[in-house]
């Protein structure tokens, strides 16, 4: 893994404008993403949960250029992409592909397989075009599709079928960054494991970077070297992937992991059940986003909004908790 982030998430925001006053002001704006920043190295999946409506795909759709930033930097191998015009940002669009959640809907479905895996090569005139048909075959084959199924359409296979599809065009371009936003929800338990496999398979064969987007933690502990906790538009908590599932720090990361459920007979975990819904955001509370089912909130929770923090080495928490025992740590070794 490279020590030079291949992107890097600096201080992102994305508002959404739900209703304007007279005079066409904002008058009530949607927090979708608020101040997130995290770093993905080459070579590395980076998996990114939270419950649904965090902000999560919302990230990923404003790396690949889906939505606009509101403010912050997206730094892709330190060129600044929202600083670059439509031209320049056009020769980065190849080095980062998507695979989208729903795989029906991603396909075009009056475009063959071998037309919807071979258009960005086309688009970006990567080989000339006698050897085009080969290399459709050779990606068809590597997402496990035999290559005689590209004269068929969307509507003619499964959904796992599908997916690998939409998979076989994300690596047509031979990306450095592939985007998956959630793209194993829509299928089967069974179907789940064949296609994180492949995209495990892929990643080694192509050297590939993953930002891998899921609400599910099974799935991310299975392919992801890091993970980032996401609770309504903030970052909680970043951690390797052995440090966040068997030690969460963060009271809601915690949370999520007592949720998963265990498939040991003997071991009894106990669930922590959090009370409350989940805050609109459109109106967040004023200090830590979870401070309104935290079961662990204490005084000023509520007006001060905790910053992520280096609490051990590579291990990131974003929770007032640990400041408060940090600053104790530190007055203590001052009087000594």
């Amino acid at each position: 893994m490279s020590t030079e982030p291949l992107l890097r998430i600096k201080n992102l925001k994305k508002y959404f404008v739900v209703e304007k006053d007279f005079f066409g002001r904002p008058s009530s704006v949607l927090k979708a993403v608020d101040e997130i920043s995290f770093d993905i190295y080459k070579g590395e999946a980076f998996g990114l949960v939270g419950e649904s409506g965090c902000g999560k795909s919302t990230i990923g759709k404003m790396i690949v250029n889906i939505y606009k930033p509101t403010s912050g930097s997206i730094i892709f191998e330190g060129k600044d992409l929202n600083a670059m015009n439509k031209s320049q940002r056009r020769s980065y669009c190849k080095h980062i592909q998507l695979i989208f959640q729903d795989p029906y809907a991603s396909l075009n479905p009056r475009m063959t397989v071998g037309e919807i895996v071979s258009e960005p090569i086309y688009i970006n005139k990567l080989l000339p075009n006698n050897e085009i048909e080969k290399r459709v075959n050779y990606l068809l084959n590597c997402v496990g599709l035999s290559s005689s199924y590209r004269d068929r359409y969307v509507h003619e296979f499964s959904g796992g079928q599908r997916q690998r599809v939409g998979i076989a065009r994300a690596i047509a371009l031979n990306p450095k960054l592939i985007v998956c936003d959630e793209p194993v929800s829509a299928l089967d338990v069974s179907i789940q494991a064949q296609v994180i496999n492949l995209l495990d398979d892929l990643k080694k064969e192509f050297s590939l970077t993953y930002l891998f987007i899921a609400h599910g933690l099974n799935v991310v502990k299975h392919i992801s070297d890091r993970v980032g906790v996401m609770y309504l538009g903030k970052m909680m908590e970043i951690a390797n992937k052995k440090d966040l599932y068997e030690n969460p720090l963060n009271p809601y990361t915690q949370a999520l992991m007592s949720a998963i459920p265990s498939t040991d007979l003997g071991f009894k975990k106990e669930r922590i059940r959090l009370k409350g819904d989940v805050p609109s955001p459109i109106n967040p509370p004023a200090g830590c986003r979870f401070c309104t089912r935290c079961f662990k909130v204490f005084e000023g929770c509520d007006t001060q909004s905790p910053l992520l923090s280096e609490i051990r080495k590579n291990h990131y928490v974003a929770c007032r908790l640990f400041e408060n025992c940090q600053e104790k740590s530190e007055t203590k070794h001052a009087e000594n």
